[in-house]
């Protein structure tokens, strides 16, 4: 249900259409927390829509299709502002890679090799993507908002999770082609 919270806090701020939502929200500011596909989207605004936590309003335009422009009503605000203030569970972390490598034994070193590297290559642009990401720092307090201390907040704990896991294949990688080596040697 969180996309549903997302969608109510970039509403909060103004109205917007899902078309916006998908493009300027989600796919610019948080795509590195909580990718989510267009219909993604469209499901869930109609779900809001019917909980009465947002209200859509047609805009009709000329040489154009009209217009959805959903908007929060105070029911989503307060929705919002309840869920904001309550802790949420551990999420259930599914990492196929780390399945595989516990079964991996079956396959060569190089089999395995290959797998930790085309991680290191994805986990590696996910971190390039989140440096193109530009907030201005906490440490400057003077010239920063709440709402951007927050957002540079959670930027980087992702960056930080990213850098972990990039050290732990490099280290897997060193550890598997120790392995190769020693079976070589053989």
């Amino acid at each position: 249900m969180s996309l549903a919270y997302a969608i109510l806090g970039f509403l909060q701020k103004e109205g917007m259409t899902g078309y916006d939502l998908k493009n300027n929200c989600f796919d610019q500011t948080i795509a590195h927390l909580w990718p989510a596909d267009q219909a993604q989207i469209y499901k869930t605004l109609d779900k809001l829509v019917e909980h009465g936590w947002i209200t859509c309003t047609v805009e009709r335009q000329r040489d154009r299709p009209h217009r959805k422009v959903y908007s929060v009503t105070q029911t989503g605000k307060a929705a919002l502002s309840q869920w904001l203030q309550c802790h949420q569970p551990l999420p259930t972390i599914r990492e196929p890679l780390l399945v595989q490598l516990f079964f991996a034994a079956e396959l060569s070193n190089a089999e395995i090799l290959y797998l930790l590297k085309q991680e290191f290559m994805a986990h590696r642009k996910k971190l390039a993507d989140c440096d193109k990401i530009t907030l201005l720092s906490p440490l400057d307090a003077t010239a920063v908002s709440r709402e951007q201390v927050m957002q540079r907040l959670v930027l980087d704990l992702v960056r930080q999770k990213e850098q972990t896991y990039l050290d732990w294949l490099c280290n897997a990688i060193d550890v598997v082609s120790h392995l190769q080596e020693q079976r070589d040697c053989k």
